[in-house]
């Protein structure tokens, strides 16, 4: 149950849930670095932005002048490089596909998914969310089904999605994984899990 716990996320919760793949490491990662720029961004705009609201001096070369549009003009480059260099490369890995062990055929239907292991044979099954009033003490509300999609920890796992009737969206936040199910066609995501639960 503990670690049940630890994968949703609750009320309280100002961070991103544990990580339960490396994808999702790397995600943590990136947002930590993405946000530390940002906040150096920040307190260095915020510093000279007072310097400037309490210093009545004007430094005469600051007027005008083509070094320091050189500066403001390049500094800001540099900064979106070091931001996009991760980014790219995160997408990058985001969308290759490893030589799945598993995979599985999801269909999204209006209050249900369609779950089907292509590897195997006759193994098909349909996931409705529990309702309300059938809920034991232990279930959380809106999240949990009555046949849970089952996938092993520590292997490639390869995901083919589409849609019957409207768009759906398929994720599971720990895993950083979140994709479209657009009926007539096929989307497709490849992930792994680092623990059980």
């Amino acid at each position: 149950k503990f670690k049940l716990f630890l994968e949703i996320s609750t009320w309280k919760n100002l961070m991103l849930q544990d990580s339960a793949s490396p994808l999702m490491e790397h995600l943590s990662y990136f947002h930590d670095h993405t946000l530390m720029v940002l906040v150096i961004i920040t307190v260095l705009v915020s510093q000279l932005l007072i310097s400037l609201l309490f210093n009545k001096f004007s430094h005469r070369f600051l007027l005008e002048g083509q070094m320091i549009e050189i500066i403001w003009t390049i500094l800001p480059t540099l900064t979106l490089i070091f931001i996009a260099i991760p980014s790219l490369r995160l997408i990058y890995i985001l969308d290759e596909i490893n030589n799945p062990m598993i995979t599985i055929k999801t269909i999204g239907h209006q209050w249900y998914w369609s779950y089907e292991y292509s590897d195997f044979k006759n193994i098909e099954f349909d996931s409705y969310m529990i309702p309300t009033n059938e809920l034991n003490l232990f279930n959380f509300r809106l999240l949990d089904v009555d046949n849970r999609i089952v996938i092993p920890f520590e292997s490639q796992i390869r995901m083919l999605i589409t849609a019957a009737d409207v768009i759906h969206s398929w994720t599971i936040p720990s895993l950083g994984v979140k994709i479209d199910a657009t009926p007539g066609r096929l989307n497709q995501i490849s992930f792994s899990s680092n623990r059980t639960g």
